[in-house]
């Protein structure tokens, strides 16, 4: 089988760096037309320099105006839009106790209503064309969320269920929406690159292939879920995290321990 893409209109919010460049270089890659949303200027400027987008549109994923209009600019470009990616997210961290609200509210606007937004504006394009896939950032922290980041892990639990009102509400017009959960993957929103040796090991005990996650794991789901090869799969919650806590510690195959940690 060969996932075909060719001629699809792929639009990926926050695609400016880390995981939502690595999803629109591997569109770009498979033939895609690639029109890149990010809030930055800059890096669509630089997205653009390196031939990875076929549009750029500076856009604040929250401002229902601006989304709208991003949304006009690609169906009056190409006419028709294939596939929206919700990537963009942020992540601002601190315990429950004394989190700032406007900061929860922050954090809700860019993760939550970012993907309400973004997918209301692209609904009534991919009805009319009898087909579409949204595919949504979630996270892990959606099944397993963190002390200290309930802002996050609830954001994230809210787009997966999002997602699966979407799945149903837009099948009947040939629309398919799922949620992709990535794991630990070393970027500007964690501090995974920055641990010492014996942290990052205790945390690498996490996952079942024990290995740091990469932005390209993430692409490769988005290609298949946007691909016909997916076509029968919708209203899901994909897990790209390595089979983090897949058993209780995973860890412990690699340090080939049997039952009840006996060797």
């Amino acid at each position: 089988m060969h996932i075909d893409l060719s001629h699809q209109v792929v639009v990926v919010t926050g695609a400016g760096r880390g995981i939502g460049r690595s999803i629109a270089q591997a569109f770009h890659d498979e033939g895609a037309r690639v029109v890149a949303l990010d809030v930055s200027p800059g890096l669509l400027s630089v997205l653009e320099a390196d031939g990875i987008a076929d549009l750029c549109v500076p856009c604040d994923v929250t401002d229902v105006d601006q989304v709208r209009s991003a949304v006009e600019t690609v169906v009056e470009r190409f006419g028709r839009l294939d596939v929206l990616i919700n990537n963009a997210g942020i992540n601002i961290e601190g315990p429950v106790e004394d989190f700032d609200a406007g900061l929860w509210d922050r954090v809700f606007a860019v993760n939550v209503r970012g993907v309400f937004v973004t997918s209301q504006a692209v609904i009534p394009v991919m009805k009319e064309q009898g087909s579409g896939r949204i595919i949504n950032a979630a996270s892990f922290a959606a099944i397993i969320p963190s002390v200290g980041a309930a802002a996050y892990g609830a954001s994230k639990a809210a787009v997966v269920q999002l997602t699966r009102v979407l799945a149903s509400e837009l099948g009947p017009y040939g629309i398919t929406v799922n949620a992709y959960a990535p794991g630990m993957i070393p970027g500007e929103m964690n501090t995974f690159a920055s641990l010492d040796e014996q942290a990052a090991a205790a945390k690498l005990d996490q996952l079942s292939v024990r290995r740091w996650g990469e932005p390209e794991d993430v692409a490769k789901l988005c290609l298949f879920l946007a691909s016909d090869l997916s076509s029968y799969i919708t209203g899901a919650l994909l897990d790209v995290s390595g089979g983090k806590f897949a058993t209780q510690d995973p860890g412990a195959a690699w340090r080939g321990e049997g039952p009840a940690g006996l060797h």
